[in-house]
């Protein structure tokens, strides 16, 4: 088969008056019939629910797919090796949205696909849709997605807590009437993963800052920033309303922690919810879990959200029929149908996360998830995502490295001095700084 980018394919291939009539805006006569398609994909329940259906993808193109799932731990090295291999190993692949421009050369923009086949981002929450974007060019769907939620203990914390002031205001009190379980789970540790940045970010966008000033130099060292960053570390430092582990925490850690009845509280994904009350993996009982929107800062809330795009290789021979494959994947009836219906071909499937804004809003999803869409609705109204720039991931860990140092007693100003000036290092390396 022919390779073709994607605006040749838009060209290639004209939108008829078949596609109206097609199921999901497929193309009719099955031009891609006998193909098969390598799937590259991450280890979660939702993506089984939609692996599980793709016979009926089969059935509408006559095209074959073959999945392999990935740890999420290992998916980034993973995702790295294929850019380099370039061998089209893999026809669609799905990767963290920040890991997305350092491997942009090899992600197929695909807006001329969609404008061609009637396809708009604005099915999406504005952060979503942004998060699958790379200087103006769309890489893909944001087919798993997240907001940020808090999560409490209802026997322990009986109305959520709508500031960090009534956070710790809670933390303090709940130190003297149940000793024995942390007030809060916080995951500060250095872990590769930059998880340590993703509630810093709601103190420092709610003070008004920014990662990045226009001139791309290094945002953070503002008085707003500094002492945004001082609060979010001190919750550990000065407040100790967190759990005494939460410096070594990673996210999984911190929800272990909140599983196993040992933290009342833990700002952390959406999709935890289900595994919050899952007797396969913790000790608690959906009556004692409740989640509430964010807590704000000095007045305002503004929270991080993240999304883990499907994309289309360059290196992939069967671009076109990898095209039919993501319209399939990311209709909006798969989204709706994929958070309510408990059992796919046999397996039974609990999975909450939808990314389409009709899903979020949508009362028969909501029921099916005791609201925690329309919670997460909310929670995405005032969203922002990590800074969409090849060198993120360098000066990500950097930031990462300062706040772990931080929150294990170090100077929390002296260590985000010295990471922007690091940072800025890079970034006029790289040409971004002039």
């Amino acid at each position: 088969m022919t390779v073709l980018s994607a605006a040749a394919l838009s060209v290639a291939i004209p939108a008829t008056g078949f596609a109206d009539d097609m199921k999901y805006g497929l193309l009719p006569d099955k031009p891609y019939e006998g193909t098969k398609l390598n799937i590259l994909s991450v280890v979660t329940p939702q993506f089984d629910g939609l692996m599980l259906r793709d016979d009926e993808f089969t059935k509408l193109t006559g095209i074959e797919t073959e999945w392999t799932f990935i740890p999420f731990g290992s998916l980034q090295e993973k995702i790295a090796a294929e850019g380099i291999a370039a061998n089209g190993a893999y026809d669609v692949v799905n990767y963290l949205d920040s890991w997305g421009p350092p491997n942009s050369h090899w992600l197929m923009p695909i807006d001329d696909l969609m404008s061609r086949d009637g396809i708009s981002m604005e099915r999406y929450p504005d952060a979503f849709a942004r998060s699958a974007q790379f200087e103006g060019k769309t890489l893909g769907f944001p087919l798993r997605a997240h907001p940020q939620l808090m999560f409490y203990r209802k026997d322990l914390v009986p109305e959520p807590p709508t500031s960090w002031e009534e956070v710790i205001e809670i933390g303090k009190k709940l130190k003297e009437s149940n000793p024995d379980v942390a007030p809060l789970a916080l995951y500060y540790n250095n872990d590769g993963n930059r998880q340590n940045l993703f509630i810093w970010l709601n103190f420092l966008w709610a003070a008004g800052a920014d990662v990045f000033n226009d001139d791309w130099t290094a945002a953070w060292t503002s008085e707003e920033a500094l002492k945004a960053t001082e609060d979010y570390v001190a919750l550990h430092t000065a407040h100790g309303v967190t759990n005494p582990s939460s410096v070594a925490f990673n996210e999984q850690d911190a929800r272990q922690s909140f599983m196993q009845g040992k933290s009342a509280m833990i700002p952390v994904w959406w999709w935890a919810y289900s595994g919050f009350y899952n007797p396969d993996s913790s000790t608690l009982s959906k009556e004692q879990v409740a989640f509430a929107g964010m807590p704000s800062y000095n007045g305002k809330t503004k929270t991080y959200a993240i999304s883990m795009p499907f994309s289309i290789s360059e290196y992939s021979k069967n671009k076109e029929a990898a095209w039919e494959f993501l319209k399939w994947l990311s209709n909006p009836d798969m989204d709706r149908a994929n958070a309510i219906e408990r059992e796919v071909g046999g397996k039974k499937i609990v999975n909450n996360v939808v990314t389409h804004i009709s899903s979020l809003t949508d009362p028969d999803v909501n029921a099916a998830n005791d609201g925690i869409q329309s919670a997460a609705w909310d929670s995405l109204k005032e969203s922002d995502i990590m800074p969409q720039i090849p060198e993120w991931p360098e000066v990500g860990d950097i930031l990462s490295a300062a706040i772990a140092k931080a929150a294990a007693g170090g100077d929390t100003r002296a260590l985000m001095i010295e990471a922007a000036e690091q940072s800025n290092r890079i970034l006029k390396r790289a040409g971004r700084i002039q």
